[in-house]
């Protein structure tokens, strides 16, 4: 078996979906604006532009030999429908928070009768090692998605200018 192979069988993933009455069109601003991104995600972002190639970072507690970077790349960019980010960091000599860890964050908009289906896939958790930030980041996406409806419900009612 192949490392790559190995390495899918021990990977566990994060799934958070909701529908929200909302547009896909406000759901994808929040979700691909670095000003809104700073708002639901509570951590700094840096060099964000929602381009293929682009690579990017947020800050976040550090930790023993981890300064607390995250550091991600843009993948896959379809308006509206699909957007796609790795989410890299950690450091070899932690265990437990600031592990490394090396993922990839999935957000899948559809359209459905009640608004939009906002699918968040986070990939990649290799199992013990990133046990702390499986459990953490599961609770913590959950919360985000609620956030983007509430930051999605204020777009959808902002006055647009003239």
């Amino acid at each position: 078996m192949s490392n790559v192979a190995a390495r899918k069988l021990d990977s566990h993933d994060i799934v958070v979906e909701d529908v929200f009455p909302h547009a896909p069109q406000a759901i994808w601003k929040v979700l691909t604006t670095g000003a809104l991104i700073g708002r639901w995600l509570k951590m700094p972002l840096s060099g964000f532009e929602p381009v293929v190639g682009t690579r990017f970072t947020y800050k976040t507690t550090p930790a023993g030999g981890w300064d607390g970077t995250i550091q991600c790349e843009v993948l896959e960019v379809v308006e509206n429908r699909r957007f796609v980010h790795s989410w890299k960091g950690g450091h070899e000599s932690n265990v437990g928070y600031g592990a490394p860890l090396d993922t990839v964050v999935t957000w899948t908009l559809s359209l459905v009768e009640a608004g939009t289906r906002l699918r968040l896939v986070h990939s990649g958790f290799v199992l013990p090692r990133n046990e702390t930030a499986f459990t953490g980041m599961g609770k913590g996406w959950q919360q985000v998605v609620k956030t983007i409806d509430a930051l999605s419900a204020e777009e959808t009612t902002a006055p647009k200018p003239h």
